[in-house]
């Protein structure tokens, strides 16, 4: 025997007006968050109210109705009316769409409405965008009517325009919204599902490993060379650029490195151009020079032209507007944004007094040269004034053609610290030109070398034993001759056998010349050649007019500049390796500190497959191996370079020998990334009415 279903009827929705209605207190939502209560009351006053609210009759003691009612679900909506009446844009008698409840309570009503709606999907949203955009309706309009900022509707749009495919996949849950926010780097739709397809045969398939994909071969926007010639000139030069809208901290990635390096190339020359007017000898271009580049070249001491009163007394004004802005918050943990900005302000214009250009002599602009290249920010780096050995004026001038000249055998130059006496005789003549007699010739005969070299080996010895009872002058003079070879082209103005060699490296990483221990060094070694005398036979006065910190400091540097720890396959030397280990244990030596880091390019694309393996292994453990373990090498190097990153993993070389392998060796437990909040949908929901979600899209 077949039972009939019974059949339900259902409410029926009536006008009320606004001010028989009151809030329940019975309503289960308490939490406030998404969209405002005056973004909902604007939303209704544009398109009216889309979905009635849930009321219950209000009875007094005796059970009797009253003639109020009770809103237990829909108070947002509720409050958004109560707005619009508070702001006279709706009358207090109007009617407000509602259903009567009767059954169950009000409680269960409000939580009903609540659990039983079914989150909009992103995707919805995203292809709802889409349609408004295909019905003429503008970003900032589309931004304006739903409450959002013109980027998050770009954003949105961005997503919708992925490979049908592979929003189909998405709608599957075959694929995170993270993987498909990465796919928006590269609009190429038959790109895109390339490298899915590639991608899904992996066990990496995070989003990072999708971008790389996605831009491999191109030219990262914050490179310095892009930074030289900039984005806009390199769009309109033809250049294209690929841009993620999720990353603000991107500006994208330049997808013709060819045409990047000539515009480059061709602004450089123009720079370079630009110099020949100050006269140089020559001039290098290049968009970077090897580390070193500058040894064994004397460089220039020019002069800058003094302050002018008025230039004084700005630059006075601003030094000390500086100090009390530093002084008054110098309590805070960090300043506040306008003080942040001023102080950064104050800091380019002194920088600009003190970094004026420099006058050069002509004759030495004459013989000397200008390095022309491009600096780790992206700015032109212009290095003038260094003359080539070839260069140099002759110490000494060449005799005339009419002129015979003798000069004693036994006699020194007078850059030989032990020779007192050089005779020359120009014309058979003394100095005076009066005709010398056999006697007085015999008269000013040099000491025999035999005998100076003993009276000079005395006191030789009478001076080591002085020099060894000073400190302080001891320090002194292997100061004197490390700094002879730190900043002179000539050693041999020192009594001490020390050499201290500033070698350049054969060997030429890439980077090596931006690392920051290279712009550490050359910095001090910029500040103590403005310091030191041009000539060095000032050199030894100018020490001894230093202070003892200074001196330190000083001694510190140019005995830095003599190290080398290089292994060199020809130089094999044990003692000098394990010396230097030592000094780096001594010193604290970190290279994660100091900037090192593994990557494809420093490290892991030079190294073979079963290397990168063991330094993942070493690292993240072998959980981390098998993700990478069955990709090709150029691959591995770069899933090897994201997984490495941040756990202070160092190749042996670059080890503490009595250290640890890495500084943090813990597993990877880095949760997911949580859901952007632009596109939080269930936080959007629990916010907006389920009926303007549903307006949204069908509009």
């Amino acid at each position: 025997m077949t039972t009939t279903p019974t059949k339900i009827t259902l409410n029926q929705s009536q006008g009320i007006p606004f001010n028989k209605l009151t809030l329940s207190q019975a309503n289960v939502r308490r939490i406030k968050a998404g969209l405002s209560i005056e973004e909902l009351a604007e939303d209704i006053a544009r398109r009216g109210l889309l979905q009635s609210l849930y009321v219950r009759s209000v009875l007094n003691a005796d059970g009797a109705d009253t003639g109020l009612f009770e809103v237990p679900a829909g108070g947002r909506r509720f409050r958004a009316l109560q707005l619009l009446v508070k702001q006279k844009r709706m009358a207090k008698t109007q009617p407000v769409p509602c259903i009567i409840s009767s059954g169950g309570t009000a409680e269960e009503d409000s939580l009903a409405e609540n659990v039983q709606r079914v989150a909009l999907h992103p995707l919805d949203q995203f292809r709802a965008f889409q349609t408004l955009r295909e019905q003429g309706q503008g970003e900032e309009e589309i931004a304006a009517r739903f409450f959002v900022t013109p980027a998050v509707v770009r954003q949105r749009l961005k997503l919708a325009a992925v490979s049908p495919k592979l929003l189909d996949l998405y709608a599957e849950d075959e694929l995170t919204l993270e993987q498909l926010m990465a796919f928006t780097v590269n609009g190429d739709h038959t790109r895109q599902e390339q490298v899915w397809d590639a991608v899904r045969q992996t066990h990496n398939q995070s989003a990072h490993g999708i971008r790389q994909r996605l831009t491999e071969g191109a030219i990262a926007a914050s490179a310095k060379r892009a930074r030289f010639v900039g984005l806009e000139t390199y769009e309109q030069a033809g250049g294209t650029i690929l841009r993620d809208l999720f990353d603000e901290e991107c500006d994208g990635w330049l997808q013709d490195p060819a045409l990047l390096d000539r515009l480059a190339t061709e602004r450089l020359q123009r720079e370079a151009e630009a110099l020949r007017e100050e006269g140089w000898k020559w001039i290098a271009v290049a968009t970077d020079f090897p580390y070193g580049h500058t040894r064994g070249l004397r460089a220039l001491v020019g002069e800058t032209d003094p302050l002018t009163p008025d230039e004084q007394e700005s630059y006075d004004s601003l030094q000390a507007e500086y100090e009390n802005l530093q002084a008054e918050y110098e309590q805070l943990d960090e300043y506040p944004e306008e003080v942040d900005q001023r102080l950064g302000e104050i800091e380019g214009f002194l920088g600009e007094f003190e970094n004026r250009p420099k006058r050069y002599d002509p004759d030495d602009v004459a013989r000397a040269g200008v390095f022309v290249s491009i600096d780790r920010e992206g700015a032109l780096r212009v290095e003038r004034g260094y003359v080539r050995p070839e260069d140099e004026v002759a110490t000494q001038p060449e005799p005339a053609d009419d002129e015979s000249v003798t000069e004693n055998p036994d006699t020194r130059t007078a850059l030989d610290p032990v020779a007192r006496t050089t005779v020359i005789m120009v014309g058979g003549t003394t100095p005076t030109g009066e005709a010398e007699t056999s006697e007085e010739v015999e008269g000013l005969k040099p000491l025999p070398d035999r005998l100076i070299a003993e009276l000079t080996a005395h006191r030789t010895l009478a001076l080591r034993d002085a020099l060894g009872r000073d400190p302080d002058m001891a320090f002194l003079a292997v100061l004197h001759a490390l700094c002879l070879t730190a900043f002179y082209r000539y050693s041999s103005y020192t009594c001490l056998e020390i050499t201290a060699r500033s070698t350049g490296f054969n060997a030429q990483p890439p980077g090596l010349s931006d690392s920051a221990a290279a712009k550490a060094i050359d910095a001090r070694h910029a500040q103590w050649e403005r310091q030191l005398p041009e000539e060095p036979d000032q050199l030894w006065d100018a020490l001894i007019a230093l202070d003892g910190d200074s001196r330190t400091a000083l001694f510190a540097h140019s005995a830095g500049l003599s190290v080398n720890a290089v292994h060199e396959a020809l130089n094999r030397n044990p003692g000098r390796i394990a010396h230097a280990d030592r000094v780096a244990k001594a010193v604290n030596l970190d290279m994660v500190a100091a900037g090192w880091a593994p990557t494809a390019e420093t490290y892991l694309g030079r190294v073979t497959k079963a290397h990168i393996l063991e330094a993942v292994r070493e690292a993240k453990g072998d959980a981390s191996v098998e993700l990478i373990e069955h990709l090709k090498k150029p691959e591995m190097a770069r899933e090897a370079e994201r997984l490495l990153a941040g756990t202070g993993w160092l190749p042996e070389p670059l080890r503490d020998p009595d250290g640890p392998m890495v500084t943090d060796n813990s597993a990877d437990t880095t949760e997911p990334e949580a859901l952007p909040a632009f596109l939080d949908t269930e936080a959007e929901d629990e916010a907006v009415d389920t009926g303007h979600i549903e307006a949204l899209a069908a509009e």
